[in-house]
């Protein structure tokens, strides 16, 4: 073995150690002991030194609407490398020796930030190995985010279309720093795709506003939703809370049977990375109480669909979901 290679391997095994040793978190609260919770769940891009490597850059991302954004803004100048594929839940990911591996090879990294990511967080927020980080949701607001009632903030800020438009800005600002000859065509790119979300934005407002006001409540299994009810007008009631870490109780679960029989709630939606026992033990308590409601489909949370598909897009994702929400509840 080379020195090279066996400095890499050094390197990876010092990634890999510092994530599994780091301190357990989902999406809520601080875990570093902080009282303001935004100073931990991200910290601001790095300093930008001018990319000086091999084109494609390689950019590794986390779930598919980070990546997804990414590929649109970078096209053809960026080689991505998504970690979190379809159906993984980004609260509970852990990394493996390969995945440690593709983020230790990697040019730049985006994430979603927020705690999404779970313990990968404390990762990319201390910038292990010295790797330029690009959280998205850093772009956004302080006073626009949801809290988590844990004293950080929702992270689920791509179900308002709006809301994550705008983490467009960190992409572009980051890779126009970093590339500047194809700063043009990062410029570019970002303002043709936040056209593309604003149109989406607007099919959004438009479907929520034709389903009847008093069949406009969204229950599901996890708290993912507040940031789709707070831009669409819909009513969110989840089993779980923000982070798929923690655990509904009893007197809480009977809570929302009762609000699914008092509202006439005709559907309730199950999650694409979340287990489906939730709901139906839903429905079946509903049952019990003279209810009858049905499982309207299948809803993408955290992660987006196949890849190829129009789902495996984060548009088709966001029209998947009104599509059928808005049957189901129509």
């Amino acid at each position: 073995m080379s020195p090279a290679q066996l400095r890499t391997n050094r390197s990876v095994q010092w990634l890999l150690i510092s994530v599994l040793t780091a301190i357990p978190s989902g999406c809520s609260g601080n875990t570093d002991g902080k009282t303001d919770g935004r100073s931990h769940e991200n910290a601001a891009p790095t300093v930008v030194t001018p990319f000086a490597g091999k084109h494609p850059i390689k950019a590794v991302c986390t779930t598919g609407m980070v990546a997804d954004m990414v590929r649109q803004i970078g096209g053809e100048h960026l080689a991505v490398d998504q970690i979190m594929g379809e159906g993984i839940d980004p609260h509970l990911f852990k990394a493996t020796p390969d995945v440690i591996a593709r983020i230790h090879h990697a040019d730049v990294v985006f994430f979603s930030g927020l705690h999404l990511e779970g313990r990968l967080n404390e990762l990319f927020v201390d910038r292990i190995d010295g790797k330029p980080t690009v959280p998205l949701t850093s772009s956004i607001p302080e006073a626009r985010l949801i809290g988590d009632g844990g004293g950080g903030h929702d992270p689920h800020v791509w179900f308002d279309v709006a809301l994550w438009s705008e983490t467009a800005e960190a992409v572009r600002k980051f890779l126009v720093a970093f590339d500047p000859p194809h700063a043009a065509d990062y410029e570019a790119r970002a303002k043709a795709y936040r056209a593309e979300l604003a149109s989406l934005d607007t099919y959004c407002r438009e479907q929520i506003a034709a389903t009847p006001p008093t069949a406009r409540a969204l229950v599901t299994a996890h708290d993912a939703f507040h940031y789709f009810g707070r831009a669409y007008g819909i009513e969110v009631k989840a089993i779980q809370g923000v982070s798929t870490e923690t655990e509904a109780g009893v007197r809480e679960i009977n809570q929302l049977n009762e609000f699914i029989v008092q509202r006439k709630i005709k559907a309730v939606f199950i999650e694409t990375s979340v287990n489906p026992g939730g709901i139906e033990a839903l429905v079946e308590g509903c049952k019990q109480r003279g209810h009858e409601v049905r499982i309207g489909g299948e809803l993408y949370s955290d992660s987006m669909g196949k890849a190829g598909t129009p789902e495996g897009t984060y548009p088709g994702m966001v029209r998947h979901n009104v599509d059928t929400i808005v049957k189901a509840l129509r």
